[in-house]
């Protein structure tokens, strides 16, 4: 797979609230400021998320981008892995908790692997650009965390 990004942001709140914050992702369009819109199709019962899945749509490049998404493995409040297939790709994020001495190190990482060969020429074509706004978005993302997880400490 191509690692197109990964963030990491000091949040001054303990992973546990960190934890909350990142797993409710019926909320997340109250949480996160490019999330548009969250559509929740299968649920999970108890405690564990894996195999939630959701439609999210944000806006992607002045474009409304509607990603079908699940939660493919979990360890609270340590780590959950995301993924989504479209446009002819498969998509992976990972997002990391570590606990540090004054709160928690969160970490995205977002992985594309094109799998068609139009996928593929997309990619060696526009992926430096796809990169460059990734980066930005999940900035923003993790800005957005931190700011709900400590207002909530």
């Amino acid at each position: 797979m191509a690692l197109i990004a990964s963030e990491s942001i000091e949040i001054g709140a303990a992973p546990e609230a960190v934890w909350a914050v990142i797993t409710d992702i019926q909320n997340a369009a109250n949480v996160i400021s490019g999330i548009k819109q969250i559509e929740i199709l299968e649920a999970v019962p108890g405690p564990t998320i894996t195999g939630l899945k959701w439609k999210e749509t944000r806006e992607w490049m002045g474009r409304d981008a509607v990603e079908v998404m699940w939660i493919t493995d979990a360890r609270a409040p340590a780590f959950y892995k995301t993924r989504a297939e479209s446009h002819g790709s498969i998509y992976t994020s990972r997002m990391d908790l570590e606990p540090t001495q004054t709160g928690t190190c969160l970490t995205m990482k977002f992985n594309c692997q094109p799998v068609t060969f139009g996928a593929k020429l997309m990619w060696l074509l526009t992926g430096w650009m796809a990169k460059k706004s990734l980066c930005k978005v999940i900035g923003q993302d993790l800005a957005d965390i931190k700011a709900a997880a400590e207002n909530a400490s």
